[in-house]
């Protein structure tokens, strides 16, 4: 593959779908004090999510403060005038368009879904002569001087996220390894903390002796406690992203103002006194009262939540949503979920393996008003505290106005006539059965055993391992985690369980029934959930794998994983027709037959090993199944040439006069850029607070 190629596939097509997230009709039906709940969240959620600009590259903040000045000194639309003024092409201007619509969609220069970098699809020095044409340069001049060469840096190591020296991260310093993460892990264990909020400073002194900071984000400033082992000492600190997190906090405070209840008053004020003391334990408070917050009209969650970018998978990113419920999807997730006892039962593992008693989730179809984070999911089950969802609870939400913005398609490569045609009809009905399974009998199933510090377990001493037939010898130690033991590997394993369990469920004609499928429609909609998870693990999951980083997407590779175990028990086949193109097929009639055998089979390893902290045989199966080699390195070239770009969502903005209305914007680059732009009234504190906290943390990453 040439080294143009190569570059393609680091810049943002021309073409990039940019869609708006319908949510007028939903918002339209709040009351005024409702709104103003809204309102003072998204606030809090745009604020807090320019932490995971920092967390996405070293020069990601300052971009982003080049782009949001440009584009607020000069219109989009106006900048488009003033390139063809100046002697540069419509593509040359809508290149950087797009470029800074990635930027902003993806919180930073590395793809959400993917975390390979992009860059701008015009060259450096013909960019530099366009932005010196506008009268804008006098105030972006000297950004641009700092972040031009890291814009366009495509070297080994800055390709992708990762462990230096193969990838790129922020929320390690550059010098930390594996092993250094282990260390302080093993550390942070033996303190009770654990890692979401956090991150790691590691500082070789001159002596030779390490300092290894373990920084917490939060409003307040200072050191908490020191220990020192040998030639190595532990500091815990507090104050990562001060001057922005302690501006989430007031925007909290504001929206309890507003709550409809006194427990989801109680739950903003946990959230923001978290985010100013930096303790975690507030913020498992806030969720508890979250999870109590039943059938709220606006619901919210915020904070430092889903570990993928984390090398480590340990570290949560910044993440903040709004959305409004749909009264009428959600009915059909009630009806799963006073179900759910019934279903439970039917997954391929001993009731020993279950969860002691099931905790009825809220499970709602929420309409997306604000998402803040590097993307915007279909689904999501929270909280992702261990100790939380297996003992008190959790909640469920389909984010029902993301599915069909983001998964019709026009093109859909390596299918047959007949199979495009019935995944073009019921994709997005397939999609919201898979969410609904994968969030709510996927993420909210299974046990996982535990060791007291007393010396007792949770479960009975006669329990065996249905792989063994023995009693487990494994389990997790007081002050483990499963994202503690499982690591890097943890993210993808468990999206794998739960993709497998919508799978396996999916076949139930009771589950089917439930969101509306009988008769040929419930046996269509069955087959093509099946086939897109399989289609998607082999015709876009391999665009996220690196030769020398691996699997850079956790969903990906779960699908990747899951078609590789069809295809080995022959139910789903992949075929060479010609040099330049695939074709994947799906065996219906084995569906029931050899591909539940192959997935309760599989699904079984999963869960056995989760549960019982068997992290050698989970990472001997999910290797296996995970490696790319032959042929699949030779078809990566051919499923790379039919990539087709992820939509970009516009998303609206609350602006708070005397009353709250909402603005949308167009379908269009200059409409998402201008939806930027209006997003942030006083923008100025926080170019300053990126500005210097992207400098104070520099040497750890450059």
């Amino acid at each position: 593959m040439s080294s143009e190629l190569d570059k393609s596939q680091h810049i943002l097509p021309l073409d990039q779908p940019i869609v708006t997230l319908e949510v007028a009709s939903a918002f339209k039906g709040l009351t005024d004090t409702e709104k103003r709940y809204a309102h003072h969240i998204s606030q809090a959620s745009w604020t807090g999510g320019l932490i995971t600009f920092l967390q996405t590259s070293p020069e990601s903040g300052p971009i982003f403060v080049l782009l949001h000045k440009l584009f607020s000194g000069l219109k989009p639309q106006d900048f488009k005038k003033v390139a063809l003024q100046a002697g540069f092409s419509e593509d040359e201007a809508k290149a950087f368009l797009v470029y800074a619509c990635g930027i902003f969609s993806n919180a930073g220069n590395y793809k959400g879904f993917g975390d390979s970098k992009f860059v701008p699809g015009i060259a450096q020095d013909r960019l530099e002569s366009l932005l010196a044409a506008t009268p804008v340069w006098p105030k972006i001049k000297e950004l641009w001087a700092k972040v031009k060469n890291a814009m366009y840096d495509l070297s080994p190591g800055k390709t992708c996220l990762g462990y230096a020296p193969h990838g790129c991260t922020t929320y390690l310093s550059k010098n930390c390894t594996p092993e250094d993460n282990q260390r302080v892990q093993d550390w942070m264990k033996t303190q009770n903390i654990e890692g979401y909020n956090t991150r790691l400073f590691k500082t070789v002194l001159p002596d030779g002796k390490i300092d290894y900071e373990i920084r917490l984000a939060s409003k307040e400033t200072g050191e908490i406690s020191k220990e020192t082992y040998g030639n190595m000492t532990f500091r815990l600190t507090k104050g990562d992203y001060s001057p922005i997190i302690g501006k989430v906090a007031e925007s909290l405070e504001e929206a309890s103002k507003y709550a409809a209840n006194p427990t989801q008053a109680k739950m903003l004020k946990a959230y923001a006194q978290s985010f100013i003391t930096g303790s975690l334990d507030l913020h498992k408070d806030g969720s508890r009262h979250w999870i109590k917050d039943k059938g709220p009209a606006v619901e919210t969650y915020i904070g430092f939540i889903e570990t993928y970018r984390d090398p480590a998978g340990i570290r949560g990113e910044f993440e903040g949503f709004v959305a409004i419920v749909n009264r009428a999807m959600s009915a059909k997730f009630t009806t799963l979920v006073s179900k759910a006892e019934e279903f439970l039962p039917l997954l391929p593992w001993p009731k020993g393996f279950e969860k002691d008693k099931f905790l009825r989730p809220d499970f709602t179809s929420l309409d997306v008003l604000t998402f803040a984070s590097s993307g915007i999911p279909a689904g999501i089950n929270i909280p992702n505290y261990d100790d939380i969802r297996q003992s008190e609870g959790f909640k469920n939400v389909s984010l029902g106005n993301v599915i069909p913005a983001s998964y019709q398609m026009s093109v859909i490569p390596f299918l047959n006539e007949s199979d495009t045609q019935l995944i073009q009809k019921y994709r997005v009905a397939s999609f919201e059965l898979q969410v609904g399974l994968h969030e709510l009998l996927g993420h909210g199933s299974g046990k996982i055993f535990y060791r007291a510090a007393d010396g007792t377990f949770n479960y009975p001493n006669t329990l065996l391992d249905p792989l063994t037939g023995k009693p487990p010898s494994t389990y997790y130690e007081p002050g483990d985690t499963y994202d503690s033991r499982f690591g890097p590997m943890s993210s993808s394993y468990e999206e794998c369980r739960a993709e497998a369990v919508g799978l396996y469920l999916s076949l139930e004609p009771a589950v089917l029934q439930i969101f509306g499928h009988k008769g040929q429609e419930a046996e269509d909609v069955l087959y093509v959930n099946w086939l897109s998870l399989v289609w998607n693990g082999i015709g876009r999951a391999l665009e996220t794998w690196d030769p020398k980083r691996g699997w850079l997407q956790a969903h990906s590779q779960a699908r990747f994983v899951l078609a590789r175990v069809l295809i080995q028990a022959g139910v789903a086949s992949v075929t060479q027709p010609s040099d330049g193109d695939l074709l994947v097929t799906l065996d219906r009639a084995a569906l029931k037959g050899a591909g539940r055998s192959a997935i309760a089979h599989f699904l079984l390893q999963l869960q056995v090993y989760k549960a019982t902290a068997n992290i050698e045989a989970a990472q001997n199966l999910y290797q296996h199944y995970s490696e790319v080699c032959e042929p699949w390195l030779s078809w990566r070239a051919i499923v790379l040439a039919n990539k087709q770009p992820r939509k970009i969502f516009a998303q609206a903005n609350t602006v708070l006069s005397s009353n709250v209305e909402l603005k949308t914007y167009g379908e269009t680059p200059e409409g998402m850029i201008q939806s930027w732009t209006e997003r942030f009234p006083n923008p100025e504190p926080l170019y300053q607070a990126l500005i210097d906290l992207s400098a104070s943390n520099e040497h750890y990453f450059i």
